[in-house]
């Protein structure tokens, strides 16, 4: 690694370790989890899903890619937070995990500490995945993995709420048709829609189909698209069709809101859905509505299977296997069910469909999306967050008008 990388890591590896400390991991196998000899029989694998331990379908997959691949898998898992910070770590001590599966906002990162190989030259195929998807895991032109599954956020409605205020959701199609409806809902006594505001990432993240379905890009946070997306927000506080708790609601508490029954929107993903059903609530899912109609682009969730550089590059050839193996359509399909995602891949989201047809809104929503280090924004798009999640709390909590919020915004990013 020349001085250049070095100093590009070094740094990354402090951005990521001041916003990670503290967090956990766990492992699946006894080994270290670097320890890994160059041209030895075993391929070390480090994926977020902790949830996940040594005798579930998830691990399992991975040792039968694998068996496939002629290797024994030593898999870790960590916090999708501890991850990065543990990535930059090994690829600064020359020690890096064979295949790496990350969140895909830090794909950027990684690739642009020179952590990461390209698929050009890993050889990794990624001709069937989504380009919106896939746009998430490129950087200057280049293209550092291949999505694994991807969710995003919709609007979850309760159908009894809307009948009794005599809201067709048929009718609501853009901005003006929904805050309409969430007028019906409060003047028949009941509740609106809840979201998730909080001053982190989860803030803009939740802000972020409102602020594109405006027509806005986050290059410039005070455009007058910008400032209409989060006037429509302000508005919502200010007449009652919001709670004021959406400045500290996370995207769990918000789904508890909603879960009682007394809302008629809730914006949430799809990793909702199981808890949708347990709640017991008769729910329809519906795509955000653009400012003026059709589908906002809504921010991608989901991660992206990735070979880390090696000292030893003899290793590429079988951590290329690995990695087609896990994204092959059959493993998708079983993996994406799993983690209730949206397959990147338009044959296995047919499938996908063809099993569960309460999928098609999600699937419409994915199709979309688009990645929030997209536009090649790449390692810019944090502090573009950070202005921007600070502008949404602000106007929101009456200190600053939304104009002026996002010119403090913009201001703050140059």
């Amino acid at each position: 690694m020349n001085r250049s990388a070095r100093r590009r890591l070094t740094a990354a590896v402090l951005t990521v370790v001041a916003v990670t400390a503290g967090a956990t991991s766990c492992s699946s196998g006894s080994d270290s989890a670097g320890t890994k000899a160059a041209g030895s029989g075993t391929y070390t694998i480090w994926d977020p899903y902790p949830q996940f331990d040594k005798s579930s379908a998830w691990a399992k997959l991975l040792d039968g890619c694998g068996t496939e691949a002629g290797v024994k898998i030593k898999r870790t898992a960590f916090d999708t937070s501890d991850l990065a910070n543990k990535a930059l770590l090994a690829a600064q001590q020359g020690n890096s995990a064979d295949v790496l599966i990350v969140d895909n906002p830090v794909v950027s990162t990684l690739a642009e500490a020179g952590v990461l190989t390209t698929t050009a030259d890993n050889k990794l195929d990624t001709s069937k995945a989504d380009p919106n998807l896939l746009a998430a895991g490129q950087s200057g032109g280049k293209t550092y993995g291949t999505p694994i599954g991807a969710n995003t956020l919709a609007l979850y409605y309760n159908k009894k709420v809307l009948q009794q205020a005599g809201v067709d959701i048929a009718s609501v199609k853009d901005w003006r048709s929904l805050t309409a409806a969430l007028a019906r809902v409060k003047a028949a006594g009941k509740k609106g829609i809840t979201f998730s505001a909080i001053g982190t990432e989860e803030g803009s993240f939740q802000f972020l189909p409102w602020f594109w379905g405006s027509g806005a890009q986050l290059t410039t946070l005070d455009s007058d698209k910008a400032v209409a997306a989060l006037t429509l927000w302000k508005g919502w506080l200010k007449d009652g069709y919001a709670p004021n708790s959406v400045l500290n609601n996370t995207q769990t508490t918000s789904w508890q809101e909603f879960a009682t029954g007394d809302y008629a929107f809730s914006e949430n993903g799809t990793w909702q859905l199981s808890n949708a059903d347990k709640a017991g609530i008769d729910y329809g899912v519906l795509p955000i509505p653009g400012a003026s109609g059709g589908n906002a682009s809504a921010p991608t969730g989901g991660e992206f299977v990735t070979i880390p550089v090696q000292q030893s590059t003899g290793r590429y050839g079988t951590s290329q296997k690995l990695v087609s193996c896990l994204t092959n359509s059959q493993n998708l399909l079983e993996t994406d069910t799993t983690l209730s995602y949206v397959a990147p891949t338009t044959e296995v989201q047919g499938k996908q469909l063809a099993t569960n047809a309460e999928l098609k809104p999600w699937m419409d929503a994915v199709k979309a999306a688009k990645g929030r280090t997209s536009d090649n924004l790449g390692t810019k798009y944090p502090k573009i967050s950070e202005q921007l999640w600070k502008a949404v709390q602000s106007a929101l909590s009456g200190a600053q008008s939304p104009k002026d919020a996002l010119a403090a915004a913009q201001s703050a990013v140059k």
